[in-house]
């Protein structure tokens, strides 16, 4: 499948910006399920100092905001060919050895509402069921719905409130997955969904490693591993590591966000 993607985050600012930087996460990188066919990153307000790869493997885009502006937008746009492969994702590439995903971060770490659910499939007979079984018993007991957490939720108030976002999901599964034994990552990026291009916000979904499988996605919040409607955007052991768009900003006073964001199958070139 051949999607066409337009992601645009425009922040506004109550006074003029003294100085910032901010780190984009917002190029996705050929893999076992994806190739990118055309990618575009343009700036206003803002200017592009370097790229580099961080110890995840993601490409990463440091911008230094133009002193003196009240707005910033960054438009990341174009086209992307994708496979279903069951939701592997394959072969591990970056410097961050295996060990290091098994690390539990402030919002991955273990609690009661987390070892309940690895409770709940301790019965499983194998790695794949048990994870599987695992996301549908996260589904189940953390309904999606929006306006219930916040970027800062940890996986422990996710479960106490029973409600989240997909953010929340992956967190949950994360932290469930690394106790039972696997390493486990947080995974960015977009989603066709059905009808629907325009959407409120870029994806999430997590990542467990099957030994003889590879990295291995589990979307909890649509209760499916991903496919080919799915574009891997960046990792990470959380959201913080994986966030699209991150950094600091001097100056700017109070500020607001607005995000639009465009999925949908495409047909060669860029929207």
């Amino acid at each position: 499948m051949q999607l066409s993607i337009a992601h645009t985050t425009t922040y506004r600012y109550a006074s003029p910006v003294r100085s910032g930087l901010q780190e984009l996460r917002l190029r996705p990188r050929n893999g076992a399920n994806q190739t990118v066919a055309s990618w575009e990153l343009t700036l206003e307000g803002a200017e592009h100092q370097l790229s580099f790869d961080d110890h995840y493997g993601n490409r990463v885009d440091l911008v230094s905001l133009t002193p003196g502006t009240t707005e910033i937008q960054v438009r990341a746009q174009g086209v992307v060919d994708t496979l279903d492969t069951a939701g592997v994702a394959a072969r591990h590439v970056g410097h961050t050895p295996m060990w290091f995903y098994l690390r539990s971060t402030e919002r991955t770490e273990v609690g009661r509402g987390v070892r309940g659910f690895c409770e709940q499939v301790q019965t499983e007979d194998d790695d794949v069921n048990r994870l599987h079984a695992l996301s549908g018993a996260i589904r189940d007991g953390v309904a999606y719905r929006p306006g219930e957490s916040h970027v800062a939720s940890t996986a422990e108030e996710a479960i106490e409130v029973g409600a989240g976002v997909c953010q929340d999901h992956a967190h949950v599964f994360i932290a469930a997955a690394r106790h039972l034994g696997h390493p486990a990552r947080y995974v960015s990026g977009y989603l066709l969904m059905g009808n629907t291009v325009e959407q409120d916000a870029t994806h999430a979904w997590a990542e467990a490693w099957i030994d003889g499988l590879g990295w291995v996605g589990f979307d909890v919040s649509n209760g499916i591993s991903p496919d080919e409607r799915y574009v891997r955007v960046a990792t990470g052991l959380d959201y913080r590591a994986a966030a699209p768009i991150r950094g600091v900003t001097y100056g700017a006073g109070d500020e607001s966000l607005e995000v639009e964001l465009q999925v949908q199958v495409g047909t060669g070139g860029q929207q």
